[in-house]
């Protein structure tokens, strides 16, 4: 295994466990994990009902963070670890962050805008480029979501019947 991937791997689980305390809180389990080279910058959790913030994705709270904490709206030479394939809103703070990288887990076939519906960043249209990696831990990831959702929708059916 090289260093890279061991790297990813790593910041990947930080990122599932962001997934997993969103979904204890209720939200869509997507956690999001902002680094530079092996550096954790930020790491956030899905709060968009908890916020009442539409914006409110774990991607975009872990860029503002990171920004926050670097004192600079631009973070060059970083790493975002997503566990969900991003939106199209999340790809586009991704690219005005110009960070350099995406690593996400689980595909998005109906929203996804890095690599499913859209290819933002990579499709030669912006002056930004932004390497991606899809499919890192994405049985968990895909896992995770799908155990969500299954729960969610077993909830809906047993409250009708009372």
């Amino acid at each position: 295994m090289n260093d890279q991937f061991a790297i990813d791997l790593a910041f990947m689980r930080i990122a599932l466990e962001q997934a997993r305390q969103a979904a204890e809180a209720g939200e869509v389990p997507v956690g999001a994990v902002l680094a530079r080279g092996e550096i954790l910058l930020a790491a956030a959790a899905n709060r968009p009902i908890a916020a009442s913030d539409p914006t409110a994705h774990a991607e975009i709270l872990a860029i503002r963070e990171a920004a926050e904490k670097t004192g600079n709206y631009r973070l060059p030479e970083t790493t975002l670890y997503v566990t969900l394939e991003p939106c199209i809103m999340c790809m586009g703070a991704i690219l005005h962050a110009r960070i350099q990288r995406l690593v996400f887990g689980a595909l998005d076939p109906k929203t996804g805008a890095a690599q499913s519906r859209y290819t933002i960043g990579i499709d030669g249209l912006l002056n930004h480029h932004l390497e991606i990696a899809g499919g890192i831990l994405e049985g968990e990831c895909s896992r995770m979501l799908k155990d969500f959702f299954k729960e969610r929708r077993e909830c809906k059916i047993e409250g009708s019947r009372r």
